[in-house]
């Protein structure tokens, strides 16, 4: 019996099993390396550092969730020294994050594996050459931030 699979239905596997992979291996390498925190809370730190005014509210839409659920997760960050939480002298509405100096050693981690993650990729591309690779992974990205 032939199956015959489409390249929507490949490209969708791969994507899939690609996404899955890094998140799984990521969890796992950072554990190894002695990072105590879920992926979870240091995507959230990884954001607290990525947002150029990082309130609250910027910070949620950053990583597109409500602010009770980055509320929930800022509570563990802070209670585990992490994170500093203040408000603006100013506009008491606005509640900042800053990093503390264990966030920042535990990005310094994430990074290196990410780093690590991207040579490996790029150690057998030529990337004159593989402008088809670049513009597909390129059109990915955009369609995500596009469309959510």
């Amino acid at each position: 019996m032939i199956i015959l699979i489409s390249v929507k239905e490949v490209i969708n596997e791969l994507l899939v099993d690609v996404f899955n992979h890094i998140l799984s291996i990521e969890a796992e390498v950072l554990r190894e390396r002695g990072v105590k925190l879920s992926m979870t809370e240091v995507h959230v730190l990884e954001a607290i550092k990525n947002t150029p005014e990082p309130t609250m509210g910027n910070v949620a839409n950053k990583l597109r969730i409500t602010m009770g659920t980055l509320t929930t997760s800022i509570n563990v960050l802070v209670r585990k020294n992490f994170v500093n939480r203040y408000r603006d002298e100013n506009d008491r509405r606005k509640v900042f994050l800053e990093l503390k100096d264990s966030a920042k050693e535990v990005l310094k981690i994430h990074d290196e594996f990410h780093e690590e993650m991207v040579s490996s990729l790029l150690k057998d591309l030529d990337l004159e050459k593989d402008e088809i690779l670049l513009k597909s992974l390129e059109n990915i990205s955009n369609y995500f931030k596009q469309r959510y």
